[in-house]
Order: structure tokens, then sequence, then C-alpha cells
């Protein structure tokens, strides 16, 4: 993926709660805020070396939402969360690359595919 295709145009929210990105290739992607926080790259809901999830899924309200969305330079976001989390900062890049839309999701599982078959 280019550095263009993971450049946000612009990033809101999506109905109550989820955060939708419109990138600069006028791709969309909407995230549901549940699986955004349990997706949280910080180190106390990560382990910096495997990437195993660390945060308690039990622990997270099926209704928790962002309260605010703050730009990180020009490479992230960070969103400080109804359940008090505030730590976690999402990469574009890495957004872009798990955008959980439907050919996104098709295209991810071919190259996955195709990168196990050599």
């Amino acid at each position: 993926m280019d550095a263009e295709a993971a450049r946000p145009r612009e990033i809101a929210r999506s109905g109550a709660a989820d955060v939708a990105i419109e990138w600069a290739d006028g791709h969309h992607s909407v995230y549901p805020a549940r699986t955004l926080r349990l997706a949280c790259p910080c180190a106390e809901c990560q382990d910096e070396l495997t990437r195993r999830q660390l945060v308690d899924a039990a622990m997270v309200p099926e209704d928790v939402r962002p309260l605010g969305i703050d730009l990180v330079g020009s490479y992230a976001i960070s969103v400080r969360w109804s359940d008090g989390h505030a730590t976690g900062i999402y990469a574009f890049r890495s957004l872009r690359e798990e955008c959980p839309c439907e050919p996104c999701r098709k295209a991810l599982g071919a190259t996955i595919r195709a990168r196990r078959s050599r």
C-alpha cells in the first residue's frame, strides 16, 4: 500500500459510536467502536513483542464509544474512550491495512493465502 492510500481525508464518528475514515484515495472505512477499542495497540492492551491481546474483553463495555479523537502528528490518531482508556495510538497505515469492509477483508485474505503458498 502506498503512503497516499494510508492518508485520511476525513475522520469522524459514524453513528453514535463507530469511527469513520475517508481515505485520500476515496476509500471509506468504518471501524466498530468496541472492535477498535479491543484492538488498542498500547502496551497495556497488547504484548509489545508478540502483539497478543492483554486487555480482558469482559472488562470493555459493549457500548464503549469514543469521547474524543485527536491527531497524533501526521501519522495516527489517539482515542479517548468512554471506559476511561486513552493511551492507544492508532497508526493510519495500520488502520488502513486492517479496514473491516468486505472488499478489504477479501483482499487481505488473498494476500495472506498468496504469501503462504510461496
